[in-house]
């Protein structure tokens, strides 16, 4: 009796092993306090945001004044017409990002991507729903990140899908949600929240299998006064973030259902920094994701995420930070190195000198600017598409001003 119960304890420590293995073979995944995968238990992630690709923000395009995609948007519809900047944003898609940049990151050193999603290439807006409450898929979104995908397991590069604008938009900082102010957020609207909710959950059934992908950022930056504060409408003091915390578990709850693999990374509220009410942590592969802009490069910046980490056993990320100066990028991602914390910069490439990609500007470009600033004629339709199509061509990688002193700067502290 004693030997037949024993043999039978023992087949149970093997299955129950071999189920820990198999749910964690060859995927990234939490190790205590720690990212880890099958040949590195203390995996740091060293990263790169590809901010302005799915979702353009104005100031990245010198079109600041604008902010929204959707206002720029509209702008190239109004010189142009509607199947033609339809077309426009096809080959932004294709020209954007190419096999080549990716190439180029692992080349430089990188080992991760964040990719910043706008959830309009996946499905229709509730609006736009032909039957309320229902979810229409759209192929464009999942193509891109197909694509995108293919890439990265070729250079073995990590894929972090980052919702970058959610359904109704996150928060109050308009562009970088390409938000509607005069609709519905998504913290005013328990359909954009539903919507939301269904995107990860069908997010988590395509690419549950997928061990190049790093994991899912499920929600970017939420700037949002819960409690009505008209003077921290960004919800940097905020101190009741249970309505985040809610949505975070219910999306939490939707992925687990299909995906049972891929890291969750949280972001808290007042651009990723504030936590309050936010823990205990529900989900036992879940990673903590700081945002860190113009702060000094102190340990005391950063000392309440340690505190976090310690006290709640969680691995933390950097999970963007950059748009300063490479003597800023070195100290900056130093501290991080120093704190066994891992990163991602941001963006890759804009109308800039600080990123690793300069995108160079049309050679009319500023009668472009000045059109959609108000200050100058509306060029004709020959002369917009001229300008269009010389900046589908700039955006492209081989056609980019590299700055290698912006990925020196990056690895500076590094390869010490």
């Amino acid at each position: 009796m004693k030997h037949h119960l024993l043999k039978k304890m023992l087949i149970m420590a093997v299955f129950v092993g071999m189920s820990a293995m198999v749910h964690a073979q060859g995927f990234l995944h939490v190790n205590g306090k720690l990212i880890a995968n099958d040949s590195t238990p203390n995996f740091r992630l060293r990263g790169m945001g590809i901010g302005g690709f799915m979702l353009q923000e104005g100031y990245m395009f010198n079109l600041g004044f604008l902010g929204q995609q959707h206002k720029i948007r509209e702008k190239i519809t109004a010189l142009v017409g509607e199947k033609e900047t339809a077309e426009f944003y096809n080959q932004w898609l294709k020209n954007f990002l190419q096999k080549a940049d990716i190439d180029s990151l692992k080349s430089w050193g990188f080992n991760s991507i964040r990719l910043p999603m706008h959830y309009r290439l996946f499905t229709l807006s509730v609006a736009e729903e032909p039957v309320k409450g229902k979810n229409t898929w759209l192929p464009k979104g999942f193509e891109v990140v197909d694509s995108l995908l293919s890439w990265c397991k070729q250079d073995h590069i990590y894929l972090i899908l980052d919702l970058h604008a959610a359904p109704g938009g996150e928060g109050n900082d308009l562009p970088i949600a390409d938000r509607y102010p005069d609709q519905p957020s998504l913290w005013q609207s328990q359909a954009n929240q539903d919507k939301t909710v269904a995107l990860w959950k069908e997010l988590a059934r395509r690419y549950h299998n997928e061990k190049w992908i790093g994991g899912y950022d499920i929600l970017n930056e939420t700037n949002w006064s819960f409690s009505g504060d008209t003077a921290d409408a960004h919800g940097i003091k905020e101190q009741n973030n249970a309505p985040l915390r809610n949505l975070f578990m219910r999306i939490t709850k939707a992925i687990r259902s299909e995906d049972k693999h891929h890291i969750i990374f949280l972001e808290g509220n007042g651009f990723a920094n504030n936590y309050n009410g936010m823990f205990p942590l529900w989900d036992n592969n879940t990673v903590i994701s700081f945002h860190k802009y113009w702060n000094p490069n102190t340990q005391e910046a950063i000392q309440k995420f340690l505190d976090y980490r310690d006290t709640y056993n969680v691995p933390l990320w950097l999970g963007e930070s950059g748009e300063n100066n490479n003597e800023w990028f070195a100290d900056c991602i130093g501290l991080m190195e120093k704190n066994n914390i891992g990163w991602s910069w941001w963006p890759l490439k804009k109308m800039g000198k600080n990123n690793p990609l300069q995108i160079k500007k049309p050679e009319d470009y500023q009668i472009f600017e000045d059109y959609c600033a108000g200050k100058g004629a509306k060029p004709d339709k020959q002369q917009a598409e001229k300008i269009l199509n010389e900046w589908l061509e700039n955006i492209k990688i081989q056609n980019n001003i590299f700055h290698p002193d912006v990925v020196e700067a990056m690895f500076k502290n590094v390869r010490k």
